[in-house]
């Protein structure tokens, strides 16, 4: 039965029969398999991985990263300073023939003012009879006369001749290497105590958030695309990119996040955030950053390597590293030790594989390939972190080209116990964790009702930072 245009209903296949306009009449088919399309659209439900595995997490787990959890808004933790002391010159010295006024305005490479407890005078570091080697030249002197109201002090050459020009320079390191009294001097002559140096270090928190929603018709739709396990409901694999993609930037923010001044937070629409010193921030600060470019690149040669590991046993770096490298550098690497280091697993380290319990088998299976050089074992990984085109790996100039991380303990110097160089924090008490945190809201969509949308919202947070410790041991690679 046809209904008439005014009762209100439409009725689109009569209209189309009578009009025309929408739809073609039956009788204009030139047979009945055309109308009915009875040939099943041959469609493959395979959904193909064109950029392989996007997933970029992994770093902070096998580099030996632990997870802890948090019970303040910023975590401190203590590090071993230098045991001994160097100064550094400020100005050309005054040369009197006899002997030199020196002026110095850091120790141990931190500005005079902003040591734990400010040095305004000379008498604060030195005494008389302490002597000095200068670290440019070699000469060796002995302080003869420090000051009290000022960071000048009086040196002669320890070996008695006069003082010459340019043999203490400006910007010069002059080390404190011990000193010598006379006969008979008395423990009065020792004036300056040496408290051992404690560096204490804070970091915050990040909270990260994402969250993927679907309504309800749509979660109830069935595709043409098995997104696993023989499920064909589209939603699912966007719950699932989500929560990866979440992953990915839980991680991601560990490493590239930086902390802001301490002047206060980052004006937002958020409020202001504190930010949270991620692992580059922490070892572009404290620790080594080896450097190449487009035609030099950072491990062209054996003599690269030697460089590296001259300024890893300056730092007291533990034997074992993991390297984490982008394509370029790992080919690098290959191609450098092809040139003359045995590349053999087995060289000869006893403790080689700590960090696989010295099995060479499991570092294999973790995607490790082993050397030697000089003491050390390094444990060479890829980073697809490093090689993807939509994070680091399209960066251009001074790029991140990979990190190499001790993957030993250290030592804390107050408890002195001995704690992870990596250590990833969460929020956490009683029970109730901020690691990754996973809830659905919505209109009883999927089952799940809290407010009268159609919608189903799948949300996750994370309130996470990362410790680097003893960052001066860790080294990254850029370009230049």
């Amino acid at each position: 039965m046809a209904l008439s245009e005014g009762s209100g209903i439409s009725n689109v296949a009569d209209q189309a029969i009578t009009r025309g306009g929408l739809f073609n009449a039956p009788e204009k088919y030139v047979s009945i398999d055309t109308l009915l399309e009875v040939n099943k659209p041959d469609v493959r439900e395979e959904l193909i991985k064109a950029y392989g595995d996007q997933g970029i997490t992994g770093f902070l787990k096998l580099t030996g990263a632990v997870r802890s959890g948090g019970t303040a808004d910023f975590v401190r933790w203590y590090e071993e300073g230098r045991r001994h002391t160097k100064i550094r010159v400020n100005g050309t010295p005054t040369d009197d023939g006899n002997d030199a006024t020196v002026i110095f305005d850091e120790v141990n490479g931190v500005a005079v003012g902003s040591l734990p407890q400010a040095v305004t005078a000379a008498n604060q570091v030195l005494q008389n009879g302490d002597v000095l080697l200068g670290l440019a030249t070699g000469d060796v002197f002995i302080v003869s006369d420090v000051q009290s109201g000022s960071l000048a002090f009086d040196a002669q050459k320890m070996d008695g001749t006069a003082f010459a020009s340019g043999q203490i320079v400006d910007n010069e390191e002059l080390a404190i290497i011990g000193n010598t009294f006379p006969q008979g001097a008395t423990t009065d002559d020792v004036t300056v105590s040496k408290n051992a140096e404690v560096r204490t270090l804070t970091n915050s928190y990040n909270i990260i958030k994402d969250m993927y929603q679907v309504n309800g018709s749509q979660a109830t739709n069935i595709g043409y695309i098995n997104v696993g396990g023989g499920d064909y409901r589209w939603y699912i694999k966007g719950e699932m990119e989500t929560r990866a993609r979440f992953m990915d930037k839980r991680e991601m923010m560990m490493l590239f996040s930086e902390k802001t001044a301490t002047s206060g937070t980052i004006a937002s629409q958020v409020g202001g955030v504190p930010g949270s010193e991620g692992y580059f921030a922490a070892v572009a600060a404290r620790g080594i950053t080896a450097t190449g470019d487009a035609t030099a690149r950072i491990f062209d040669s054996m003599e690269t390597l030697d460089n590296l590991l001259i300024s890893l046993d300056k730092e007291g770096a533990p034997a074992e590293y993991a390297m984490y490298l982008d394509r370029r550098t790992s080919l690098d690497i290959d191609d450098m030790l092809a040139n003359g280091v045995a590349t053999q697993s087995t060289a000869g380290l006893a403790g080689q594989f700590g960090a696989f319990n010295n099995d060479a088998d499991l570092a294999v299976q973790l995607g490790f390939k082993s050397f030697t050089r000089g003491g050390y074992t390094f444990h060479k990984h890829d980073w697809k972190l490093m090689n993807d085109p939509q994070l680091a790996g399209g960066m251009t100039a001074a790029e991140y080209r990979g990190a190499m991380v001790p993957m030993a303990t250290v030592v804390d110097p107050q408890s002195g116990l001995s704690a992870p160089a990596l250590e990833m924090v969460y929020k956490e008490s009683n029970g109730y964790s901020r690691e990754l945190e996973h809830w659905v809201t919505g209109g009883a969509v999927i089952g799940n009702k809290t407010d009268g949308s159609d919608v189903a919202k799948f949300h996750y947070r994370s309130e996470c930072q990362l410790i680097t410790r003893a960052a001066n041991q860790h080294v990254i690679l850029r370009g230049a």
